[in-house]
């Protein structure tokens, strides 16, 4: 498969999830308590929102490279 081909689709199935779940979830563990040996912990979920803009961009540019791979054969 050619180069071009295959980040276009990459890109295509990028785009697909941007528009399908609008955002990234992130779970990380923040030290709440401190205290000599006890320590206690805490799971904080945060969200990286992901843009239609962005999904836009990356289904367009899937589709440019596509095509370019699709004249160069």
């Amino acid at each position: 498969m050619k180069p071009y081909t295959l980040i276009g689709i990459i890109l295509i199935v990028v785009a697909v999830a941007a528009f399908a779940y609008q955002g990234i979830s992130i779970t990380t563990k923040e030290k709440v308590v401190d205290l000599g040996p006890l320590q206690m912990s805490a799971d904080k979920t945060r969200t990286l929102p992901l843009s239609p803009i962005v999904g836009g961009i990356a289904l367009i540019g899937g589709i440019v490279l596509l095509t370019l791979g699709a004249k160069k054969s």
